[in-house]
């Protein structure tokens, strides 16, 4: 397969990026007129330690460690190989000490990036599955799409805190005038819209890297399986395990379902949605 530049993907990367800066331009303008002025000043360093630290955040998150090729020479071989035909610089290879099978990639840029397997994936998959999950997780750094979750993550993040501690910390004088309430409410808005956006830019880039790692590999039905055999791998892990790294889920291959509610409001696509296009991938493959 031939990679090709997904225009779809980056137009809606831009519209997303654009939407969510236009929505905290109308944020910082209502907070400024409360006592979360200073609260949104003080972010902006945060903000910018995300942006340039994103990579080691995510890595600390789970435990993770970087790891040479002494320690895991097929690994990084099948990394090194798989940057060679994607036309990518290797990133950062890490693993977790973690029972749940998953990956993902991070970092701002495709010279910072960070690539991060558990040892429960490690476990689980065999050599030509391996290879289709770290294709996908090497399509999201050339996709450049990593770091625009990252910012449009924390952006939501901040709206989320001032909803969740807005009237513990609002200052007395909003107490009476009820600027306190209008912060909230303003922050509960933010958060939804940020919600929405940010999933629907997620579901998107999911089957981009999908496509993306199977014209890397060349081996739709590869990746497809890696999918079938980690979701199914998820049901063996305890609920504890699982909930311990829940934060990460919009970075991970599969991520972490809780029920109706958790299916629908899913950063990814259902497995078998993904499945079936990789599998219509397959078979024009073979028709060619």
């Amino acid at each position: 397969m031939q990679w090709k530049t997904d225009w779809g993907l980056r137009g809606r990367m831009f519209l997303t990026m654009f939407l969510l800066f236009a929505l905290y331009v109308v944020f910082a303008a209502i907070m400024s007129q409360t006592s979360y002025s200073g609260f949104l000043i003080l972010m902006v360093p945060f903000l910018l330690a995300q942006f340039f630290f994103s990579d080691k955040l995510a890595l600390y998150s789970m435990g993770a460690t970087e790891v040479s090729e002494e320690e895991y020479p097929e690994l990084h071989r099948k990394i090194t190989r798989l940057c060679q035909q994607a036309d990518l610089p290797k990133p950062k290879v890490a693993v977790a000490d973690q029972r749940m099978p998953n990956a993902f990639a991070t970092g701002r840029s495709q010279k910072s990036a960070a690539v991060c397997v558990t040892t429960g994936l490690l476990r689980t998959l065999d050599d030509e599955e391996l290879e289709g999950v770290l294709a996908h997780e090497l399509a999201h750094v050339k996709n450049r799409d990593v770091m625009v979750m990252t910012i449009a993550s924390f952006l939501s993040t901040i709206a989320f805190m001032v909803v969740r501690w807005g009237a513990f910390f609002g200052g007395g004088r909003d107490r009476n005038n009820g600027g306190v309430l209008v912060a909230i409410a303003a922050s509960l808005v933010v958060w939804v819209v940020s919600f929405f956006l940010i999933r629907a830019l997620s579901r998107y880039r999911e089957y981009a890297a999908d496509r993306g790692g199977a014209a890397i590999t060349g081996k739709p039905g590869a990746l497809a399986s890696a999918l079938v055999t980690i979701d199914s791998g998820m049901d063996r892990v305890p609920q504890d395990d699982l909930r311990e790294t829940s934060e990460m889920n919009a970075f991970f291959v599969i991520p972490i379902r809780s029920g109706f509610i958790g299916k629908l409001f899913s950063t990814h696509p259902s497995t078998e949605n993904r499945v079936e296009r990789l599998r219509d991938l397959e078979r024009e493959l073979e028709t060619r």
